[in-house]
C-alpha cells in the first residue's frame, strides 16, 4: 500500500521536506528499488520476453517487436559478462534458465545460433536432471531433426520410469511436493510436461498422467476432498489469501498452493484462516498454468 509507505502526493523538489500544497509533496519517495545482477532471473526474463512477443504479434506489433527487441539484446548482454555467481544453486539455475532462453529466442525467431546453443546445453542438463530439464527438451522437437528426437528417448523412457515410481511412494500416482509452500504448482508443472510428452511420445506417454495432475487438484488429494480451484467442483476453496485476503473470502477461478506436508506425515490445508500463505494463497502464475493444463485436458477428451 503506497500510503503507509509515502505520503502519496507526487514528489516535488521544490518544496520543503515534509512539506505540501495538497497534491504534491517536498517528501522523497521512499519506494526505491534495489537490485544485484542475477544471470538466473536475467535468462527466464529472456524467455518470458521472447515468448511474450509472439503473443503479442498482430494485436500490439510495436511492443512485440520491443520485447523480441530487448531479449535479444539482453541474451548478447549475458553472453558478455562472465561474472557468474559462484553459488552451485545460482550456477545450476542459471544454466536452467538459458535453456529457457535459447528455446523461446528459438520458437520466436527460428535463428540457428539458439539453437545451436541449446543443442550444446540440453544433454548435460539432462544428464544432471532429467525431470527439470525434459519439458524443454520435449517442446524443442520441432526445431531439430530425426537424430534429436532418437537420442532424447531414452531420456524420455528414464522419466516415465521415474514417474511410474510415484505409485510406490503415494496411492495418487502424481508428484506431491514435500516442501514447506504447498506443491500445486509443482504438480501443475508435472502434468503439463506430460501433455508435452504425450503429443511427443504416445506411445509411451498415455493421457492418464495430464488428468491426475486434474483429478488431484480438484479433491483426489491428502486430507480433503476439497478443490483446490475456487468456485471448480462442488466443494472448493472459499477461504484465500489474495488481494482480497482480509475478506475471509475466494476469487472464483483462483488456485491454492493446496496440501502442505508437515513433517513427517501430516497433511494440512486450513479451511478457516487465509493468512497461511503457504497453503492459500493465490499466485498469478499457478493460475494461468492451470488455464493451459484445463485447455490441455480438453483437447485430451476429444481424442
Amino acid at each position: 500500500d503506497a500510503s503507509t509507505m509515502t505520503d502519496n502526493l507526487i514528489y516535488n523538489s521544490d518544496l520543503e521536506i515534509y512539506k505540501s500544497n495538497g497534491t504534491e509533496s517536498g517528501t522523497p519517495d521512499d519506494r526505491y528499488v534495489f537490485t544485484n545482477r542475477m544471470p538466473w532471473i536475467n535468462y527466464y526474463s529472456i524467455g518470458a520476453l521472447a515468448a511474450a512477443s509472439r503473443a503479442l504479434k498482430g494485436y500490439n506489433d510495436e511492443l512485440a517487436q520491443e520485447c523480441i527487441d530487448s531479449a535479444k539484446s539482453a541474451w548478447v548482454k549475458e553472453h558478455e559478462d562472465s561474472g557468474w555467481d559462484k553459488d552451485t544453486e545460482d550456477r545450476w539455475y542459471s544454466e536452467n534458465g538459458e535453456i529457457t532462453a535459447a528455446l523461446q529466442l528459438l520458437i520466436t525467431t527460428g535463428d540457428e545460433q539458439y539453437s545451436k546453443r541449446l543443442n550444446d546445453l540440453i544433454w548435460k542438463a539432462l544428464d544432471k536432471s532429467v525431470a527439470a530439464n525434459i519439458e524443454e527438451a520435449v517442446i524443442a522437437l520441432p526445431y531439430f531433426d530425426e537424430a534429436y528426437k532418437n537420442k532424447l528417448q531414452p531420456y524420455i523412457e528414464a522419466y516415465k520410469t521415474e514417474c511410474d515410481s510415484m505409485f510406490k511412494k503415494n496411492p495418487y500416482g502424481v508428484l506431491i511436493g514435500m516442501r514447506p509452500w504447498a506443491g500445486d504448482h509443482e504438480l501443475i508443472s508435472w502434468a503439463i510436461t506430460n501433455y508435452h510428452l504425450h503429443e511427443a511420445y504416445p506411445d509411451i506417454f498415455d493421457s492418464e498422467y495430464i488428468f491426475r495432475g486434474l483429478n488431484y487438484l480438484f479433491g483426489c488429494h491428502p486430507g480433503s476432498d476439497i478443490s483446490f480451484v475456487s468456485s471448480v467442483g462442488t466443494r472448493s476453496k472459499r477461504v484465500a489469501y489474495g488481494n482480497n485476503r482480509a475478506d475471509f473470502t475466494f476469487i472464483a477461478g483462483g488456485v491454492v498452493p493446496g496440501m502442505l506436508m508437515l513433517k513427517p506425515d501430516y497433511p494440512e490445508n486450513k479451511e478457516d484462516w487465509p493468512f497461511f500463505w503457504g497453503e492459500n494463497e493465490y499466485v498469478i502464475d499457478i493460475c494461468a498454468a492451470y488455464i493451459f493444463l484445463s485447455n490441455a485436458a480438453n483437447e485430451l477428451t476429444k481424442e
